[in-house]
């Protein structure tokens, strides 16, 4: 009860306040096309130093820290669920000289960055310069959603901040026990034996855990109820007793279960790992309203021209030359090479594992090591804002985007799968016809349009495929089981609201009705596969209409009665497709895809 009185507000609204924040700042930064990262800042600093709203230090007490470093491990581990190793193929080279390379030439120019310009000592430098080696995967992973990058320059930048970030926080470690020895007097290889056991503690914690998961899930050990509350008992049982061992190195730990289930190829690992992401996107939004809230106006104030100096410095030099040193003379492009050099934004980790250093090193009397919270702070703001309204510019200038306009993918290679493609192709479109019978798509390829021969769920099409670039799928395969299987199993990826299917045979009936959580949207006109190939066959043709204020949505009604509005495209901006009971909206400016009887008709304009 003294909590609450003196914050003046209860823990639990305290909770309530930071997950409205965090989840409402996400759902608004989507609305507004922003980065999110940004929202979540700002929302944090508004009801923490500037209102007094929420102040975490003082209403969750001694649980914030704890609080905050078991959701800093989750966040990591869901990020190590991502790093499949056939996903590394194609950045490999590139990932390896980021780590051992980039990672000790970014430690030493963070050092002489922050003993130079921002005046540190040199004790203070290098244990906050290990901790600068991270890139923070809280961030890194909404940039990249919202980017769209290519998929090499994506994983370049996934697996560096993913295998970093315990690098970065092992580093800081380090450095922490060589400052203890010097200041302490103890006994050098007392903490070298402490670092290395440390280590090696965490590794064989991170490979049993991921192991005895993975075979307690291969054989059926967990029933599927239990496989998510086992798998956060076991990955909390993990980062506890690798931290116990030695600080900070239950973060490797948990990386290294992530990684080692991720290849483990289990059965359930997609519902895991969406499981997963969902408790994610709520931590991370938790812990950045939480880390922004808690900062002082006084720690705020003391952000200088020093500061600001130091802040610039780490973007234009102490990030760009390591990673350029690192890449040089690999097989990774030069442009791949520049944006990822200017793309290295900071995140919970960073400030979460500087506030715990710094405070330890005021304890043994280096008093300097007080600014590491608030440059913490500052760095992460700063990279934040910075990169999350420059980096899609500036992957667009160096054409690694995926693509520049919004991807349609078609399952199925009939003859209005091919029909609508090429209308698509006319809209300026990025369109692929997939289908897993290779004569079904020769079609297509006369009409030169995209084909990928296989199934869209192997894991070829993961392979092969850049889905980034596409943001619409529709199933129209001849076989409506396997329309609606594909349909629901990507659904999540896509996002329900743009994946559609054939109306399926017989699904008005109750015995083969299906629930809203399967298959896809209709499309098409509600007409099913053998309904919409019969129109084609009969001389119906997919046409595209610009609607506009002398040619208006009522007038084109009025000379296509029997036509079927498909999709409608404003200039700029993603196809809308069109099911049996959502039509055109009545503006112009807009591209009306239709499938059109075959009448005479005059010019449209």
């Amino acid at each position: 009860m003294a909590v609450a009185e003196t914050a003046g507000l209860a823990p639990v609204l305290a909770f309530a306040l930071v997950g409205a924040l965090g989840v409402g700042s996400q759902w608004l930064a989507w609305r507004m096309r922003m980065p999110s990262i940004v929202l979540m800042l700002l929302a944090g600093l508004i009801v923490g130093p500037m209102l007094g709203i929420l102040n975490p230090a003082e209403q969750f007490g001694d649980m914030l820290g704890p609080v905050i470093a078991i959701a800093v491990a989750i966040i990591l581990f869901e990020g190590g669920m991502t790093l499949n190793f056939q996903s590394l193929r194609d950045a490999a080279t590139g990932v390896k000289r980021l780590v051992i390379l980039g990672a000790p030439l970014g430690w030493l120019a963070s050092a002489l960055t922050l003993h130079y310009v921002a005046g540190l000592s040199w004790a203070t430098s290098a244990v906050f310069g290990g901790i600068m080696i991270v890139t923070g995967p809280t961030v890194i992973a909404p940039l990249l959603r919202q980017a769209k990058l290519q998929k090499r320059p994506a994983a370049l930048l996934q697996w560096e901040a993913i295998v970093n970030d315990p690098v970065g926080a092992l580093a800081a470690v380090l450095a922490f026990q060589v400052v203890i020895v010097i200041e302490t007097a103890s006994s050098a290889g007392g903490a070298a034996q402490e670092l290395a056991v440390g280590i090696g503690v965490a590794t064989l914690l991170g490979i049993a855990g991921g192991w005895g998961i993975a075979r307690a899930f291969r054989l059926a050990y967990v029933p599927e109820y239990m496989k998510v509350p086992v798998l956060f008992v076991v990955l909390l049982a993990v980062f506890a007793l690798s931290d116990f061992v030695l600080h900070e190195s239950g973060l490797l730990a948990v990386t290294i279960m992530g990684i080692w289930i991720a290849n483990a190829h289990l059965p359930s690992y997609t519902e895991l790992r969406r499981f997963k992401e969902h408790a994610t996107v709520l931590l991370v939004s938790g812990v950045f309203i939480l880390l922004a809230a808690n900062m002082s106006w006084a720690a705020l104030r003391s952000l200088d021209i020093t500061a600001l100096l130091f802040v610039l410095a780490v973007i234009f030099i102490a990030r760009p030359l390591p990673v350029l040193a690192a890449l040089a003379f690999s097989d990774v492009p030069w442009r791949e090479r520049l944006l990822v050099a200017f793309t290295g934004p900071r995140g919970v980790v960073l400030v979460a594992v500087a506030g715990l250093f710094g405070e330890r090193l005021v304890e043994i009397g280096i008093t300097d090591a007080a600014s590491i919270a608030p440059l913490a702070f500052a760095l992460v703001a700063a990279t934040v804002v910075l990169h999350g309204f420059t980096l899609t510019p500036l992957a667009r200038l160096l054409a690694l985007t995926a693509s520049a306009n919004p991807g349609v993918i078609i399952l199925g290679g009939s003859r209005w799968s091919v029909a609508l493609a090429e209308a698509l192709k006319k809209m300026d479109l990025q369109v692929i016809i997939a289908d897993p019978n290779h004569a079904h798509l020769r079609g297509a390829r006369d009409a030169g349009v995209q084909t990928f021969f296989g199934d869209l769920l192997s894991k070829a099409a993961e392979e092969r495929l850049d889905l980034v670039a596409y943001d619409t799928l529709i199933c129209a395969t001849d076989n409506d089981a396997y329309n609606t299987l594909v349909a629901t199993d990507l659904a999540p990826e896509f996002g329900r609201e743009n994946v559609y299917q054939m109306k399926r045979v017989r699904e008005a009936s109750s015995r083969h009705a299906l629930p809203a959580t399967l298959g896809g949207q209709a499309i098409g006109g509600g007409k099913t596969y053998s309904e919409a190939n019969a129109l084609i066959s009969d001389g119906w043709e997919f046409r595209v209409t610009s609607l506009s204020e002398e040619f208006t949505l009522d007038m084109w009604r009025d000379k296509n009665p029997d036509a079927i509005p498909v999709a409608e495209l404003e200039k700029g901006g993603e196809p809308r497709f069109l099911g049996p009971d959502l039509g055109p909206k009545n503006t112009s400016g807009v591209e009306l895809l239709s499938l059109t009887p075959p009448k005479p008709m005059q010019r449209e304009s």
